[in-house]
């Protein structure tokens, strides 16, 4: 026996079909790329896509009738915040008033006998000008005049029941109303408050 005895034609060579190399050529690539794209045949989109996408508009429709309700909303928020503010300001202020004329009027009663024992030397004539005594009562006057310290009630004037308080009634001859005829006691005021009523005879006519 030769060697020739044991050389075989070959007739294939291997790979050359029914390999996964022949499976992997450009056709198959292309199944592959057509089958990732989806079965509907759009390509499939990423979440940089979908963020950069158009809103229809309908969605931005929706979005601005949303963004008004919110915006109306708040703005009602804001005016009733404002009036509630405006309130407590006004409230404030009169409260701060109140209590300021308050402080004022204590103050003032607490000068009011003094004021009256400098009314009786005036009246008895110890106030003479340029004496000390006379000077200490004008600065007293003056500090209560500051306050706001109004004094009412002079003989003459008529009879108000609301300012003025009757310690004596005297019937006079000529008098039609009742008429101050003299002033036994100052009254003070201090604004709309009344520190201390005006005490006094009262002339009424005659029956």
């Amino acid at each position: 026996m030769t060697d020739k005895d044991f050389e075989e034609p070959i007739d294939e060579v291997p790979g050359d079909s029914g390999s996964e190399a022949q499976a992997s050529g450009p056709d198959s690539q292309g199944d592959a790329a057509a089958s990732a794209a989806g079965a509907d045949g759009e390509p499939e989109l990423t979440i940089e896509d979908i963020l950069a996408a158009a809103q229809s508009d309908d969605a931005a429709a929706a979005d601005g009738a949303g963004v008004a309700e919110a915006d109306s909303d708040l703005l009602v928020d804001l005016k009733r915040l404002q009036a509630e503010y405006a309130n407590y300001r006004r409230r404030t202020e009169e409260q701060r008033e109140v209590e300021m004329e308050r402080a004022r009027g204590s103050i003032a009663k607490a000068l009011l006998p003094v004021l009256d024992d400098f009314d009786r030397a005036e009246k008895h004539g110890d106030l003479v000008e340029g004496a000390p005594l006379a000077a200490m009562a004008e600065k007293l006057r003056g500090i209560v005049s500051r306050l706001g310290v109004e004094r009412y009630g002079e003989a003459g004037e008529p009879f108000d029941p609301q300012q003025h308080e009757a310690i004596f009634q005297a019937p006079t001859p000529g008098t039609t109303a009742p008429t101050i005829l003299e002033v036994v006691e100052i009254g003070y005021r201090l604004g709309s408050v009344e520190l201390r009523p005006a005490k006094v005879v009262v002339a009424v006519p005659v029956e």
